[in-house]
């Protein structure tokens, strides 16, 4: 049920098309993209991405304005999911493609914040702001939460893994090692603020999630560790106070046995002998 909703209908064929199709790949079997982008970790780090993303106020403005993710949220994911899925295991063409298409729709985003700032989707220095949170929140999510924790210099392998997909996509001189992320993190605080678009995010992500009543508790786990992965600074700004003790006894141990359960409900179906 959980593969459904992320993969689709047909995300079963697509799951085998994407992996079992021959030919080159953008990233070998033993690279770190593969590891991290294969497991559970990523429902929370995807979350967390989201909530640090939003506080970029142009790329807030294109998001809220042209992605429709409200209406139709699981679409969206799974969009995503499918994305992040081709470029990771796909054949080196199909990846090529999934990246044209998205570059296509990128260029016809375009407006302006209520300030009056002018934004683009395929600018490239906003292209790599989206991808330098999305990594680091992918990578410390991995780092916490993953069945197969890398060494620094896996997790580095991982950063320079993502900017070969961020840089296709056309973001500029993306970073490709953890202190780079750390730094370019450091260089776009002075443009990230609290938008009345960002909190809107942040309380329909955190408070008004799309899923059924007898879900929430686990989302509400999800959510929970999403937030508890922000950087300080991201969650001063976004209004989510910490509570330390709470976080450390509570928190963090459901986000470890959140991720155990998907990681047994996402597993593919197997014959039986």
């Amino acid at each position: 049920m959980l593969f459904r909703r992320v993969a689709g209908p047909d995300g079963g064929e697509i799951r085998a098309r994407i992996h079992r199709t021959p030919g080159p790949r953008w990233f070998g079997p033993d690279r770190p993209i593969r590891t991290v982008h294969g497991d559970a970790s990523m429902f929370i780090g995807g979350v967390s991405a989201l909530l640090l993303q939003s506080l970029h106020p142009l790329a807030m403005a294109a998001v809220d304005a042209h992605s429709g993710f409200r209406g139709d949220p699981w679409g969206r994911l799974q969009r995503t999911s499918a994305f992040l899925a081709v470029t990771t295991y796909g054949t080196a063409s199909d990846a090529q493609a999934a990246v044209d298409r998205v570059r296509g729709i990128h260029e016809g985003v375009r407006g302006r914040t209520r300030e009056g700032d002018p934004y683009h989707a395929a600018d490239p220095r906003l292209l790599d702001w989206v991808h330098t949170a999305e990594t680091e929140c992918f990578l410390r999510a991995h780092e916490r939460y993953g069945a197969r924790r890398l060494d620094p210099t896996g997790y580095d392998g991982y950063a320079a893994d993502a900017a070969t997909v961020a840089e296709a996509l056309g973001a500029a001189d993306p970073p490709r090692d953890r202190r780079a992320l750390a730094d370019r993190l450091e260089h776009y605080r002075p443009e990230l603020r609290s938008t009345p678009e960002a909190r809107a995010v942040a309380r329909f992500l955190l408070l008004e999630p799309p899923v059924p009543l007898v879900a929430r508790p686990l989302y509400g786990a999800l959510a929970a560790n999403a937030v508890n992965l922000l950087p300080d600074w991201a969650r001063a700004l976004l209004r989510l106070p910490r509570l330390p003790l709470v976080e450390d006894l509570t928190v963090r141990p459901a986000g470890h046995l959140l991720t155990r359960t998907i990681r047994w409900a996402m597993a593919p179906t197997r014959p039986s002998p």
